[in-house]
Parts: structure tokens; C-alpha cells; sequence
């Protein structure tokens, strides 16, 4: 391997290597060009490209693709090879700036929520010259945006992009009534931490559930799980390190800041953290980092999971989304100060979180709502589904003192307190103890967004925050903007305390598990939206349609289709699962415990040919229970494909998605519950998948 340094980047088409290859007068236009935000001239787009060519030919690149992400949530590619034809016999090797800019993909598989007809097929993809293009597996992948033929967006990109083109506008608004005249662009900075599971590829082949779902189906609680927190942070076993290292030096070639990996809380899980980085480079590298992990996954023998919660009774797999607000001169927005214009600064934009949270904890949910990530919320050290904010003591007792007018020492002295005047004490960042049940945890100089599953693109939730935040700067500056300069520091003061005093109910430091907290939540008007089902539709309510539009980030008319996209996803996932049991069941396990029964009733009736006086009372039991087990897993299949064949139609997609989980989720459990009875009482022998004994403990 290579050193590290020179590793690092090594297949990424970074500024670096702009500055080498192309001349100064395009670099400079180049990089105008990304700051303005116009069109690149032919001319320009024409060296680049030809650059770019050059550069990845000599790293062994045969073709080139526009790298995008549609609403499947993960990448898509088509590759065209470098090759061009200059008679019958010769080609050369050749990509203009026409090919860079802009691609023409078939959109019309590709979910679009009734945005274009099926036989509409056209949709472009078009550079986004703020991402890096890359080299994957001899492909020069061109990272880029993706929209139909009328405009529409039909990607995950998109909206982040313009969600932060609205972050920054309004927070430079605020900047700028703050006195701060030298900041030219605040962008919202992300470190994605992604936990996953490794099993064994020979058990995961011969699992149809994971195969077909990414999750375990059925399954026997194993003797030990999680129980004896052996694993976390546990010495990495020979096989899954040399995982990590190949993980982490391939990730470093694309430019990916790869910091840390260990074990994480349940058998056979993992983590891997990034190091910040802005919103539109983390979602590139978070995406890229999930492929990698599950191809270098198959050359160890491996198979990465990254479903929200493969596993029933262990715990689930999230992406901590680390968010901050950052300046273009390296100024931490979230950082706490000390001296009164840092307090003021920090306190306006820490009550703007605190303010957007509250107002919209049903958007919060929704960002991170899934079929999957239904099953991991609410335990097993996942947030729970009601949003709230952890500030910890010290934090929360601060703005409690601001609030009312006093100043806090931590000792209890009050005398008058003033924004902007009196210095907030200050304080480490590891002041206050984590909290591992909070959705939306403060931790210094950034919020820990807890909720996301593990599967889930960075793009939507971080579109989510961007936007949300940006609308409430964007009513404190309409506030402030109308305030006479001298009259400022009292009407910023008066500001965050109102603020404050009408949002604070968003602010929980206990436990987030307790049914006291639902009790207390629903007291406080705080929403608990326990299901996906009920949480999408709030992605389309008018005021969210408010919010989006008014901001630019979306349409009206590609809100209705994305609400429409993720209500149809869930089903399709619990629909895909429903028949994954159903084969399971009737296929191979009910086959497998009818001979299992078959075989003891054999030997029972060998037993007593030989001696007749025999009682036989294990084998007979068993035989009875599995009996049993047998008739009512023939009744519950049966309920089951009845309850699929009843599916609505000609209904919206929420209905349909309120049918799924209402009538077929409660419909699998039922069938689960016998089989894993079934499975504790067989023979290993003759259980026909691998046990959670073996998936979790093998390596």
C-alpha cells in the first residue's frame, strides 16, 4: 500500500489536480463558475473534459458515466466508453464538454410519483461542478443532478443543493445584522456515522429473507444476544479487521475522510464514522461508502448488511447525522464563545434549531421514515419516534436563566442578564454526559440527528434541517432587518428570549424510552408518529408546501410525487416481505418441520416395537408441540396470503399503506411467533436456514 497521503484522493479528479492539468485562465473560470452558479461556457466545459479524459485513461479508466441519485435511494450509473470511431479501422479516445455537462438516461423506470407518464421517457442528469468526479472501478464517474424532460427533479441531490443555496442566503442575513461583514458563505456541514452488520456470504446465500429483504424474517432469540455488551468496542476479530483495512484504503482513494471503525453494540455490528465535511460532499461520500462497504464485503467472504434492523432483538443499525453550520472563513456557527458578539451569534442560531425542531418535528420524522426504520425506533439504544432535543443540564439551565432575565454562574447568583452584553460561561464541549435515547442531541458544537436508519441517503434529512433552519433565519432577520441599529441588541435580546420561552417544550434531557416521556410528550403537544404511515403525509400538508416552495428547494407538484414515491415504497418493501415469509413458510419450513415430526414419530414407533412399555414422553411432546406449530402456521399462512390478496386497489397509496401495516405486518408477527417456536424446539439438523446462532457468532 501506499503511504497514506499519497493514497488519499488518488482516484479523484480534486482541485489539486485541476490546478495541474488545466490552464489558469480555465481553472479561474472553472471556479467561477461553481461560485456563481452559472452555465459553464462550451469552450471551458470543452478543456475540462478533455482534461478530465486524459487523467482518467492514464488511471486506467475506459468509460465514463453521470454518477446520480434517483428516489431508489441508492446510485445509478450508464457507462459510455471513452471510444471514437475515425474510420473502419482505428478509434480514438475521446469526451467533450457536451458529454460532461449534460446526459440523457431513460427516466421512465426510475420512480417519479405520477410526475411523467411511462412511455415519457426522457430525463437528463447534468454536472454538478461542486462535486468531484471519480474513478470506480475503470469508470470516470461524473457526479450529477437528475430532472425529466419538463424540469422536474427527479433525484435526491437536487433539493439538497437548493436547500442549501437557502440556508446560506438567510444565515448570511444574519451575519450580517451581527456586524460579521467578512463571511461570504455559511454552508451546513456533515459527518455521517454508519453503522452495518457482517455475516458470513455462505449463510447469507442460504437466508431468502435476507437475500430478498436485507432482513431477517424469522428467527429464534439465540442463547446470548447483546446481553453481556462484550462486543462493543471489543478487540476487531483478524477476519473482520482485515475488512476495515481494505474498506479504509479504498475509501481514501476516492477522497473519502474514512476516521474511525469499531465494533458496535450488537454481534456482528460495526461502525464506520466520516470526518466533516460539507452537506453535498458528505451525501456523495455516505453514498459511496455503502457501495464499497458491500463489494470489499464479498472479497473477505462477507456480506454487508445495511438494512435499519436485520436482526429482531439486537440492536438496529442508524446513521448518526452530525449537523453544523459553517463559514467559508472556518467559523463554527454552533460554537459556543466568549465574548458577548460570539454569545449572541451562538444563541441566535442555537434558538433558530431549537424553533425549526419544534415547528416541524412532523418533517423530522418524516426524513427518516421507512418501512425498516419502523422496527428500529423506539429501542435497543434508537431514538425513540416522538422528536425532542437534548441540550443537557448545564445548556438548558443557560437559556432557562435567559429566559427570565438572569444571569447564570452555575452557582445560582441572579443579577440582570443581557444578550450581547454579559459573557455566557464558558464551557467545554464534553460538559454535559451524551444521551443515547435523543433523536436531535447537542454535543458541543454540532447536533447528533440520531434517527436516520442505516440504509437511508444523508440527502433527505440534511435537506430537511437546511430548510428548516433556513425559514426560521429567514424570520428572525425579517424581525431584525426592521430594528433601528441602536435598538438592536435589545430587540435580539427580546428575540431569543421569545424564542426561548415558546419553544422549549421541543427540550428533553431524560430518558427517551420511558413511557413517562410519552405521557410528558403528549402533554406538551409534542407529535408521536410511531409509523412511516403516519408520517409521510405531513411531507404534502399545506404547510410544508409553504415551507418547500417558498424557499425554492421544491415544487408543489414534486412534493405530491415524492410523498407519493415513499408511501408506495413502504408498501412495496412489506409486500416484498409478505411473500418472502410466505415462500419460507410453505416452501421449506413447514416441509422441514413435518419431517422433523415424521423422524420422531418413527422413532417412537421403532422404540416401541423393540420395547413396548416404553412412555416415549420427550418425543411425544415434541411431536405434539410441533404438531401444533404446524397447524397454526397452516392457518396463519393461510391469513396471510388472504390478507395479500385483499390488498385495496383503486385507492390512494396512503390507504394502501395504512392496509399494509394494519392488516399484513400484524399478520407476519403472528406467523413469526409460531415459527420461532417451531425452530427452538427442532433439531439444528433439520431447521433448514442458518440460525441467528449462526449469522451472528460465526465470524
Amino acid at each position: 500500500m501506499s503511504k497514506i497521503p499519497e493514497l488519499f484522493g488518488s482516484m479523484v479528479f480534486n482541485d489539486d489536480v485541476m490546478r495541474n492539468r488545466l490552464p489558469s485562465n480555465v481553472y479561474k473560470a472553472l471556479h467561477k463558475t461553481i461560485a456563481n452558479g452559472k452555465t459553464l461556457d462550451i469552450d471551458v466545459a470543452n478543456t475540462v473534459a478533455n482534461a478530465m479524459k486524459e487523467w482518467a485513461v492514464e488511471k486506467g479508466a475506459t468509460h465514463f458515466t453521470h454518477w446520480f441519485l434517483p428516489m431508489t435511494g441508492i446510485t445509478a450509473e450508464k457507462h459510455e466508453s471513452f471510444i471514437t470511431p475515425i474510420d473502419d479501422c482505428h478509434i480514438i479516445m475521446d469526451f467533450s464538454g457536451k458529454e460532461l455537462i449534460k446526459g440523457e438516461p431513460d427516466a421512465s423506470s426510475f420512480p417519479s410519483g405520477g410526475l411523467r407518464a411511462t412511455f415519457e421517457a426522457r430525463g437528463y442528469t447534468a454536472w454538478d461542478p461542486t462535486s468531484y468526479a471519480f474513478i470506480k472501478d475503470g469508470s470516470l464517474c461524473i457526479p450529477t443532478v437528475f430532472c425529466s424532460y419538463g424540469g422536474e427533479a427527479l433525484d435526491k441531490k437536487t433539493p439538497l443543493l437548493l436547500s442549501v443555496e437557502a440556508i446560506n442566503t438567510q444565515a448570511i442575513r444574519i451575519l450580517r445584522l451581527l456586524g460579521n461583514t467578512k463571511a461570504k458563505r455559511v454552508t451546513p456541514t456533515v459527518g455521517p456515522e454508519q453503522e452495518y452488520f457482517l455475516v458470513d456470504k455462505e449463510l447469507f446465500d442460504r437466508r431468502k429473507d435476507l437475500i430478498y429483504c436485507g432482513r431477517t424474517l424469522l428467527g429464534a432469540k439465540p442463547p446470548k444476544g447483546q446481553d453481556v455488551s462484550d462486543h462493543y468496542y471489543g478487540a476487531i476479530k483478524p477476519r473482520i479487521a482485515a475488512y476495515m483495512k481494505e474498506l479504509d484504503e479504498e475509501l481514501w482513494k476516492l477522497g473519502v475522510f474514512a476516521k474511525t471503525r469499531h465494533n458496535e453494540a450488537a454481534p456482528a455490528q460495526h461502525e464506520l464514522a466520516l470526518v466533516y465535511t460539507s452537506t453535498n460532499t458528505a451525501n456523495d461520500h455516505n453514498q459511496l461508502s455503502m457501495e464499497t462497504m458491500k463489494n470489499v464485503a464479498l472479497k473477505h467472504g462477507l456480506f454487508c448488511l445495511l438494512h435499519e434492523k436485520p436482526f429482531a432483538g439486537v440492536s438496529g443499525s442508524g446513521k448518526h447525522n452530525n449537523w453544523s453550520l459553517s463559514t467559508n472563513d472556518g467559523v463554527n456557527l454552533l460554537e459556543p464563545g466568549n465574548s458577548p458578539a460570539e454569545n449572541a451569534q451562538f444563541l441566535i442560531f442555537l434558538t433558530a434549531v431549537i424553533k425549526a425542531v419544534d415547528l416541524h418535528q412532523d418533517l423530522i420524522r418524516m426524513s427518516v421514515a421507512s418501512a425498516g426504520n419502523d422496527h428500529r425506533l423506539g429501542a435497543n439504544e434508537a431514538p425513540p419516534a416522538i422528536v425532542s432535543i437534548f441540550l443537557g443540564d448545564e445548556l438548558t439551565e443557560i437559556l432557562e436563566s435567559i429566559e427570565k432575565g438572569i444571569a447564570y454562574d452555575g452557582l445560582g447568583a441572579k443579577t440582570e442578564f443581557e444578550i450581547g452584553v454579559h459573557t455566557l460561561p464558558h464551557f467545554p464541549k464534553d460538559t454535559t454526559d451524551r444521551n443515547r435515547t435523543s433523536p436531535f442531541a447537542f454535543t458541543g458544537n454540532k447536533f447528533e440527528f440520531r434517527m436516520p436508519g442505516s440504509n437511508l441517503s444523508v440527502a433527505g434529512p440534511n435537506m430537511v434541517l437546511n430548510t428548516i433552519v433556513a425559514d426560521t433565519l429567514r424570520e428572525f432577520a425579517d424581525i431584525l432587518e426592521q430594528t433601528e441599529p441602536e435598538k438592536m441588541r435589545s430587540a435580539m435580546n427580546s428575540l431569543i428570549r421569545k424564542t426561548i420561552k415558546e419553544h422549549k417544550r421541543i427540550i428533553f434531557n431524560g430518558d427517551g424510552y420511558s413511557e413517562e416521556w410519552v405521557r410528558e410528550a403528549s402533554r406538551r403537544g409534542l407529535l408521536n408518529l410511531t409509523t412511516s404511515v403516519d408520517a409521510l403525509p405531513f411531507f404534502s400538508s399545506k404547510k410544508s408546501i409553504e415551507l418547500f416552495t417558498s424557499h425554492k428547494v421544491f415544487t408543489e407538484k414534486e412534493i405530491y410525487s415524492r410523498t407519493e414515491i415513499l408511501t408506495e415504497a413502504y408498501s412495496k418493501t412489506v409486500n416484498v416481505e409478505a411473500l418472502t415469509m410466505l415462500d419460507m413458510i410453505k416452501h421449506d419450513i413447514m416441509p422441514a418441520v413435518s419431517g422433523y415430526t415424521a423422524k420422531l414419530s418413527a422413532a417412537v414407533a421403532a422404540k416401541k416395537t423393540v420395547c413396548p412399555d416404553l412412555d416415549c414422553d420427550m418425543e411425544l411432546k415434541v411431536i405434539k408441540k410441533l404438531s401444533g406449530c404446524l397447524d397454526k402456521m397452516y392457518a396463519l399462512s393461510e391469513k396471510l396470503e388472504q390478507a395479500e390478496n385483499n390488498v385495496p386497489k383503486k385507492v390512494s397509496a396512503q390507504q394502501v399503506a395504512v392496509y399494509y401495516r394494519d392488516n399484513i405486518l400484524s399478520a407476519m408477527n403472528e406467523l413469526r411467533a409460531v415459527a420461532d417456536t417451531a425452530e427452538a424446539n427442532m433439531s439444528s439438523a433439520d431447521w433448514p436456514y442458518p440460525t441467528y446462532g449462526d449469522l451472528l457468532f460465526s465470524i
